[in-house]
């Protein structure tokens, strides 16, 4: 993994990233391209609603800057830092300012490491704590991607054609789930 992927998020990066293999480090943030969440800061901790924790989990919402002229489409792909699964493969989004709002179905999706088209809940070991990259390139073409394409797929289509990225990346620590029976709750009779 080059060292400036390595630098953008936090260092120790054990997984491959599709960043490191697709970009260099002139185009991350070119032109003020930028990835943000109003749920978490980069860095930040992933709120349990967007993991494995929660039955009802969905996607974090996200929103970018305006990417440079002259893109045709923009393309998230998020991975975990630790081991590398892809946890989400989101392509045909507009090549402008944007957001996907908290668990908006996104215009096409790809497989993620357990091989369907949605957002993969993190759910790391319970004591151990992952990073998930949230990594959005703005590409000079758009795809030709049928939905539920495959990461190969993805990645051949992106590579050579990336012209800006942003990253975004979030943490997370594998938590026991709490089973509550009637006596956790102080229900009056």
């Amino acid at each position: 993994m080059p060292e400036w992927v390595q630098q953008a998020v936090g260092g120790g990066v054990k997984g491959s990233l599709t960043i490191g293999a697709v970009a260099e480090e002139k185009l991350l943030g070119k032109s003020g391209f930028a990835l943000s969440s109003p749920a978490f800061r980069d860095g930040g901790e992933l709120d349990p609603s967007f993991t494995a924790i929660e039955d009802d989990a969905v996607a974090p919402p996200l929103e970018w800057t305006a990417p440079p002229p002259g893109t045709q489409e923009l393309v998230l792909v998020v991975e975990d830092a630790e081991d590398g699964k892809v946890h989400w493969l989101v392509w045909g989004l507009k090549p402008q300012k944007g957001a996907l709002f908290e668990g908006e179905t996104p215009p096409r999706t790809g497989k993620n490491a357990v091989g369907n088209s949605e957002w993969m809940l993190p759910d790391p070991p319970l004591g151990v704590q992952h990073r998930y990259v949230f990594q959005l390139f703005a590409l000079d073409l758009p795809l030709t991607l049928m939905p539920g394409a495959g990461y190969e797929e993805l990645f051949k289509q992106i590579k050579g054609h990336v012209t800006a990225i942003a990253i975004l990346t979030a943490r997370f620590e594998g938590h026991e789930i709490e089973e509550l029976g009637a006596e956790d709750f102080d229900i009056e009779d």
